[in-house]
């Protein structure tokens, strides 16, 4: 029958369609079990199944047409309420209302289905991607785990390869064929290597053998050995007594041999410059001198820890430094003077060893010389002393010629011993204040020239001094240019110009071999060959008023020796040069010629000052005495009378007076 919708609530209504089927169902409110019929063919509502064939876009498009018609009702019952209408009428519409809430229900039932699938689809598929990245990372994690293997095996330094194997040529040619096999190991890496293992431990094998029988054979060697040590030993004391007992018959035969292995012994220790003279000298004794002897003297010790080297005693002398600060924290700071003392001590001292060679006389007298070696000095030094058989205390003269102090002086030109011959000693005296060797000869012996030969020591000063003397020649060339230009004279040199001197040097520059052959004054001097391009060339410019003297100067690299050559071109009205004035060649004259009034003291550095001063002396007298050539005025203003002239002018040529005598302080002809 018809069941309402409250009934529908409150019991649970199974809807059947077809054959029928005797069957039994228990009532879900109740709980009576009722016997029904239930067809055979039976079809089951089932919403998920409806689900899946339904579209979601035309349940939403069911939902709007729903909604819209739901709300017509409405507005149609309310129309149909406010006109007092039949409740027929509403009834009827209030029915569809609800079928249609029935629909949205329904809709609304489906959607939270499809919701709900939805989600489970959704966390299906993202377990799926927890899955499948979970099994990722266990593949990244089995990948870096093999590449950390595969990098262990790549690092793996096998202990063979820290082995020096024969090269590849040697093992083919040295090992067996049954190690070698070519055959097998020319193309295979891996079986050449284990060849060449198994080669190399044969022959440690074999060396390991012989190694064995070297140490028995050493073993032998070193027992024979301790045996003649043992033997020689025992012979000693019998060869020392031998030995004492042949002194005598070696003092017979004048064969000193105890003596001489002493002082064998001994030269080791020696400088190099005394162990030359040591050999020199013992040798031209025993060659062509018998009456000559050589001995060594000094302290062994002292010249032991010389030539020790400096490493041994580092630690030493730093603890003993140490003590001596602390004992001295305390004391007053040396002075200066105290401080050079040392310096001078050290830089003076002598090494502890030294010869004695003794030449004697027919008559008994014997001539003692003392070598020494300064260190720090490098050169050598003798002292003598005379012993005679005879008084020379009341014979003057013969005591006087026999003075240690100059008995040596001169045996060969200028060499008194009494200056160092090293050029370094110079200026090693400069830093510790000494003036001069001189002082000490008393002391430390004669720097003779021919005692250095004799010890190897050689000194060739020549090159460093004329580099010198070159070096001080250019300073001289500057300095006299920069007191020309301060109208500076050296005093020595006054006497030679007045005392007034009105034209001035205004400038000096440099220029080239090239420059100088390009200049019109000066090509007589090129052809008379005084030129030379190893010469320096300069070009002096002196000016009074609007007088202004071109100097081409040429200057030699042995100045002083060589003295400049001028030549000049004045330019004052008109350009005139030596070759077309002849004032101007003679002022050439005065200044090139007349050059050993101008020399100065030795050596003569002064030259060139002396002849830009004179050739400025010689310009104001021929600008002053011109206009009284000419014409017999007193002149123009610009170049007013102020030299005192005998005579302004003489001969054919009128020359001008350009001497000046001094010290009346006029002006002459030559």
């Amino acid at each position: 029958k018809p069941v309402s919708a409250t009934e529908k609530k409150k019991k649970k209504v199974i809807y059947v369609i077809g054959t029928q089927l005797l069957g039994r169902v228990v009532c879900v409110s109740s709980g009576h079990s009722l016997c029904v019929c239930v067809p055979q063919d039976v079809r089951v509502y089932n919403e998920e199944v409806e689900l899946e064939a339904r579209d979601p876009q035309q349940d939403y498009m069911l939902y709007k047409d729903t909604c819209a018609a739901l709300a017509k009702l409405m507005a149609e019952i309310q129309e149909l309420k406010a006109g007092g209408a039949k409740s027929v009428e509403i009834e009827e519409r209030r029915t569809q209302c609800s079928v249609h809430f029935i629909t949205l229900k329904k809709l609304n039932r489906l959607a939270h289905m499809r919701l709900k699938k939805g989600r489970d689809q959704t966390h299906e598929a993202k377990q799926r991607v927890d899955v499948l990245h979970l099994q990722l990372q266990n593949l990244l994690y089995e990948v870096m785990h093999l590449q950390k293997e595969i990098g262990k095996c790549l690092e793996f330094r096998s202990q063979h390869e820290e082995i020096e194997l024969v090269s590849e040529e040697e093992f083919f040619q040295e090992a067996p064929a049954e190690i070698s096999r070519p055959h097998v190991t020319r193309d295979d890496q891996h079986q050449l290597t284990l060849a060449r293992l198994d080669w190399e431990l044969e022959q440690r094998k074999r060396l390991a053998e012989q190694y064995k029988m070297s140490l028995a054979r050493k073993e032998k060697i070193q027992k024979a050995i301790e045996q003649k040590r043992e033997y020689l030993s025992s012979l000693q004391p019998g060869l020392q007594n031998i030995m004492q007992a042949s002194l005598p018959v070696q003092e017979y035969l004048a064969i000193p041999f105890e003596h001489m292995q002493k002082q064998a012994e001994v030269s080791r220790h020696l400088p190099p410059p005394l162990y030359v003279l040591l050999v020199q000298a013992g040798a031209y004794g025993q060659a062509c001198d018998k009456n000559l002897s050589v001995s060594i003297s000094g302290d062994v010790d002292e010249a032991k820890a010389l030539s020790r080297p400096p490493e041994d005693s580092q630690d030493d002398e730093s603890d003993s430094d140490a003590e001596e600060e602390q004992q001295n924290t305390k004391r007053r700071r040396a002075t200066v003077g105290v401080q050079l003392d040392d310096k001078r001590k050290e830089m003076l001292r002598r090494h502890p060893l030294s010869l004695c060679v003794d030449l004697k006389c027919k008559d008994g007298s014997v001539l003692h010389l003392f070598f020494y070696y300064l260190m720090n000095l490098n050169i050598l030094t003798v002292k003598t002393k005379v012993s005679t058989t005879t008084d020379l205390s009341g014979a003057v003269s013969a005591g006087s010629l026999l003075n240690s102090e100059s008995l040596l002086n001169c045996l060969y030109a200028s060499d008194h011993g009494k200056e160092t011959p090293n050029p370094a000693n110079r200026y090693q005296f400069d830093k510790v204040g000494i003036t001069t060797f001189a002082d000490y000869v008393s002391d430390l012996g004669h720097p003779y020239v021919w005692v250095q030969k004799l010890g190897g020591l050689q000194f060739s000063s020549d090159v460093c001094i004329t580099l010198c003397n070159d070096f001080i020649f250019m300073l001289a060339i500057q300095f006299a240019i920069q007191m020309l230009s301060y109208n500076m004279l050296p005093s020595e040199c006054q006497h030679l110009f007045p005392a007034k001197v009105v034209s001035g040097l205004m400038r000096w520059t440099m220029m080239s071999y090239q420059e100088f052959t390009e200049l019109g004054f000066v090509q007589h001097v090129l052809k008379a060959g005084l030129v030379r391009e190893t010469d320096l060339f300069f070009m002096a410019v002196v000016e009074r008023g609007t007088a202004r003297l071109l100097a081409a100067v040429v200057m030699n690299p042995r100045y002083p020796e060589v003295a400049p050559l001028f030549s000049f071109s004045l330019h004052w009205k008109e350009e005139r040069s030596g070759r077309t004035d002849d004032n101007l060649r003679a002022m050439e004259s005065e200044v090139n010629v007349f050059r050993s009034e101008l020399q100065g003291p030795r050596p003569g550095l002064q030259l060139l000052t002396n002849q830009i001063q004179r050739l400025c002396v010689c310009l104001d007298v021929y600008l002053e005495t011109e206009s009284q050539v000419c014409d017999g005025s007193e002149g123009p203003k610009e170049f007013p009378r102020e030299k005192m002239c005998l005579r302004t002018a003489r001969g054919p040529s009128r020359l001008k007076p350009f001497k000046y005598n001094h010290p009346q302080g006029f002006f002459s002809h030559r």
